[in-house]
């Protein structure tokens, strides 16, 4: 008997061990993903956390094949935008939960259902070369004649971040898919992702681009030959948002982490990695104009979604793209 109850003590503190690990995906650089971990254990001791890094696409992947097996192993998921995870949040793979940290955010950055959460904001805007001829100041200057054949950009048949700042631009009454079309005329080079394009306009090959704010602004302090503008329109983004997974093990560890990133606490950390923070009222990296100063556009995930497919065929048909 005394053997018997040492297996069953002895399971149950198995037990109690595994349910105290936190498992995460991330699409996060390794550095940050690291650095948002070390801080959240040290805020909450005795919680383990195990994470696996890799782009949005290839976690997603790798997840759902998880889902196929039986098998899902993260209990959050803190990825790069809104729309995959609101597609999740419909096939009811996600645990709502409405975070207390949530009363200081935008309520446009997070789901009202509780989904998803957004942790940080990161912007697509215009980057040009130091030696370009005129400087911009409005997404419509990219189609002006003068600027024909010399405007690069991220392809939304490749690029995440490209396809939101897709259907932010064309859901604009402002722009809608007249621009794009324009700049298809006006022969803008739509290919590969943001680092590409950043490349491409940081060497002069292409003296005008759309990319990520971070790109071309950390660049910029380093000494590459780059200015960036935030458009007078607005500015489309994503949010790297963070979610728990319906299948979560851990829940509660799920809604401490869920906190802790929306936490002011976490979003200095977010301020520390050079993003803007999504909360509300806070600083913005060196560089950046004031948050005041930075207008979003209006963006609904789920009409983004909805739109995805229909949106990277009409791109594809009006550049020509395979």
């Amino acid at each position: 008997m005394k053997s018997i109850l040492t297996a069953t003590a002895l399971a149950c503190l198995a037990s109690a061990s595994f349910a105290e690990t936190l498992t995460i995906y991330t699409s996060q650089p390794n550095a940050d993903a690291q650095k948002t971990v070390d801080a959240f254990m040290a805020a909450n001791p005795g919680t383990e956390v195990e994470w696996v890094r890799d782009g949005t696409t290839k976690l997603m992947a790798r997840l759902r094949a998880e889902i196929e097996a039986g098998k899902p192993q993260p209990d959050v998921l803190m990825i790069a935008d809104t729309v995959t995870l609101e597609g999740m949040a419909q096939e009811g793979l996600l645990t709502a939960y409405h975070s207390p940290e949530a009363a200081a955010f935008d309520p446009a950055l997070y789901s009202s259902e509780g989904f998803y959460h957004s942790t940080k904001l990161i912007t697509t805007g215009i980057v040009y070369n130091t030696g370009a001829a005129t400087t911009p100041t409005s997404w419509a200057d990219l189609k002006d004649a003068g600027l024909k054949g010399q405007v690069a950009m991220p392809s939304p048949l490749y690029s995440g971040a490209a396809l939101i700042h897709l259907a932010t631009l064309t859901n604009d009454a402002s722009l809608g898919w007249e621009f794009y079309s324009d700049l298809a005329a006006n022969d803008a080079r739509a290919k590969g992702g943001n680092g590409g394009t950043f490349k491409a306009v940081a060497a002069g090959e292409k003296p005008y681009g759309m990319v990520v704010d971070f790109l071309a602004i950390r660049n910029k302090a380093k000494g590459s030959p780059v200015e960036f503008v935030f458009p007078e329109e607005g500015v489309s983004y994503v949010t790297e948002p963070v979610a728990i997974l319906s299948t979560a093990k851990n829940l509660e560890g799920a809604q401490k982490f869920v906190d802790f990133v929306l936490s002011q606490q976490g979003q200095d950390l977010v301020l520390d990695m050079g993003y803007i923070p999504a909360r509300n009222d806070m600083g913005v990296p060196a560089g950046f104009p004031a948050r005041a100063d930075i207008k979003l556009m209006d963006f609904d995930p789920a009409v983004a979604l909805a739109n995805a497919t229909a949106n990277k065929a009409k791109f594809a048909d009006v550049f020509g793209a395979d």
